[in-house]
């Protein structure tokens, strides 16, 4: 974490957050529908426990969207086929969804299987019925190149915030590998020989650990939100904000247990009042509605519209003039 960066949250207001990323967007034009989108998202209640700090966000655009399925419904379903291509390479996949709903691929969602466990580059919406589509990955198990089955599976985990920011910083492979392995030594374990992130995830006592987040900071606390920001002790970690609350509400155990993970180890800070923690949301959002970036297509249908600063990375998904999820990391 840089030291700008801490020294954002620290001392940022709406005014400065804003100027912020205005200054220090990508060469190109706003985005409409996350303008849009922005000005109608409203942060309410606070949550606290242990280093982790929420701030519900409340609002959105009332005008009904497609239905949407996330990635783990639709493969519990049936619906979504993701596996090796024909002739196996590290950053390409290929998905299929067969079934009648759009399906929400996050960015930083990992898939275990194949012949190593990746990690989505990006966000992607998938239409009902696609076809065969090539799916951009990165690796995160390093060591192992092998296995009988071609397909994957998700397993409700999500890379932590800190991985999800270089998946967004489009970093090498090995910066990505080198993340992985920090993880996984910060929660106190020896990286497996394959050095999968999915260890992390799997070992009992970070389990409980995880569990224990995930009952006391539950989104049926906050019901009706349909996003929140993090804080990890005193540094916004990321932003998360659906198109809806219902969608928000099927995202959310993974997101938090990823914000869990990198929160492990972090002393509780007395940090700011729930009204400054407002404040720096609105500016965040603010700030996010005001950036200038890039849209471009990608294996879904929509247009994901990027934009970076010294200090955050944020990407927009945008279908039909809406927007289905906003990421500030």
């Amino acid at each position: 974490m840089t030291t700008t960066r801490r020294s954002f949250l620290r001392i940022a207001g709406l005014g400065a957050a804003t100027l912020t990323v205005a200054r220090g967007a990508a060469a190109g034009p706003g985005s409409p529908a996350l303008q849009r989108f922005s000005s109608t998202v409203h942060p309410r209640a606070v949550a606290r426990h242990g280093a982790l700090a929420l701030v519900w966000l409340h609002g959105g655009e009332p005008a009904p969207g497609p239905s949407i399925a996330t990635l783990d419904e639709a493969q519990s379903s049936g619906a979504l086929l993701i596996s090796e291509r024909g002739s196996a390479t590290v950053p390409e996949l290929i998905v299929d969804n067969r079934g009648k709903a759009h399906v929400l691929l996050l960015a930083g969602e990992i898939l275990v299987g194949g012949k190593q466990n990746r990690v989505l580059r990006e966000d992607i919406l998938l239409p009902p019925l696609s076809g065969s589509r090539s799916l951009s990955v990165y690796c995160v198990e390093q060591g192992r190149w092998s296995g009988g089955r071609k397909e994957f599976e998700s397993k409700a985990y999500v890379a932590q915030p800190s991985l999800r920011r270089k998946l967004l910083d489009k970093e090498e492979q090995g910066h990505v590998w080198a993340e992985v392995d920090r993880s996984v030594r910060a929660q106190g374990l020896t990286p497996a020989p394959s050095g999968s992130l999915a260890l992390a995830y799997e070992a009992p006592e970070v389990r409980r650990r995880l569990d224990d987040v995930e009952r006391a900071m539950d989104d049926r606390a906050a019901p009706g939100a349909l996003g929140a920001m993090v804080v990890i002790g005193e540094e916004i970690a990321a932003l998360d904000a659906f198109q809806t609350a219902d969608l928000f509400a099927r995202e959310w155990r993974k997101l938090l247990r990823a914000h869990a993970l990198e929160a492990y180890g972090r002393a509780p800070k007395s940090g700011a009042s729930d009204d400054e923690l407002r404040k720096r949301a609105r500016g965040l959002l603010a700030a996010a509605g005001a950036a200038s970036g890039t849209a471009r297509g990608n294996a879904g249908v929509g247009q994901l519209f990027e934009f970076r600063t010294t200090e955050f990375r944020g990407a927009a998904l945008d279908y039909e003039g809406r927007v289905v999820h906003l990421a500030v990391i």
